[in-house]
């Protein structure tokens, strides 16, 4: 029984996972869409903004849970098998994808998955192929072998290259596109305007926008310069140069 709920546990956390890799990557990082982009009445960036981080919410309190369960079904078992868990974290992970394909692209209808695509169904399809129907089928092949629970271990290994795994993705989609040539600077709340000026001329870049208070600036900089922004007081130096729009609520 308590290998039973393991596995179960462990779906629910590779569920909440793929929900966490839906809405960072394409909501987030390459801004694809949000959760209820294609929703009448919902247009404003920030009210998009606010429903991503209702979504990101949702997630937290379903991975909270199955931790938990994991958790408690850890204590409880006394044989564990860390390929047992890779299987239902990939099990939850397609289950995600696939649920969120059938639900929110086709039923409701609420965002696809590329929006400025002339064929979004064409990525639909793909995304449900490839992150969707693969990784079930996956952990499905994975789950069914018989396990080897010989180590006490295995679930903490499984876990790990799950961890590994995510973020390498995170690390290879924060890399900027090549030919992009803005970039997007935070800076601290003690950095004065002054000092974030100077450390645009420094860099040799131009600015392009800032705003009221100049904490947040979008600069064409060469990039190899781009890192010298932390050393004159930025918390943040992206590659990416976000609409303008996007700033403007978000800093008053």
């Amino acid at each position: 029984m308590a290998g039973r709920s393991w596995f179960r546990w462990g779906i629910v956390l590779g569920f909440a996972i793929g929900g966490f890799f839906d809405g960072i990557l394409l909501h987030q990082i390459l801004q694809w869409h949000h959760l209820l982009s294609l929703v009448p009445g919902v247009s404003s960036i920030r009210a998009q903004v606010l429903w991503d981080g209702y979504f990101h919410a949702l997630m937290y309190v379903i991975a909270g849970a199955s931790l938990w369960g994991l958790w408690r079904a850890n204590r409880a078992a006394e044989q564990r098998s860390g390929r047992l868990l890779a299987g239902a974290l990939l099990i939850g992970f397609g289950l995600w994808h696939v649920a969120d394909a059938l639900l929110s692209h086709w039923l409701l209808g609420i965002h696809r998955i590329r929006l400025d695509s002339p064929n979004p169904l064409l990525w639909d399809l793909a995304w449900l192929g490839g992150f969707g129907v693969l990784p079930l089928l996956l952990g499905l092949v994975i789950a069914r072998r018989r396990p080897r629970i010989d180590s006490p271990r295995g679930p903490s290994v499984a876990l790990l290259m799950v961890s590994l795994l995510t973020g390498s993705a995170a690390a290879w989609s924060l890399k900027p596109p090549a030919d992009q040539r803005f970039t997007t600077i935070v800076f601290a709340p003690w950095t004065t305007p002054a000092a974030g000026l100077d450390a645009v001329l420094a860099s040799g870049g131009r600015l392009l926008w800032t705003d009221r208070r100049a904490a947040v600036m979008v600069v064409e900089v060469p990039p190899e310069s781009r890192w010298s922004f932390y050393r004159r007081g930025a918390l943040l130096v992206s590659g990416a140069g976000l609409p303008n729009g996007c700033f403007s609520w978000a800093t008053n």
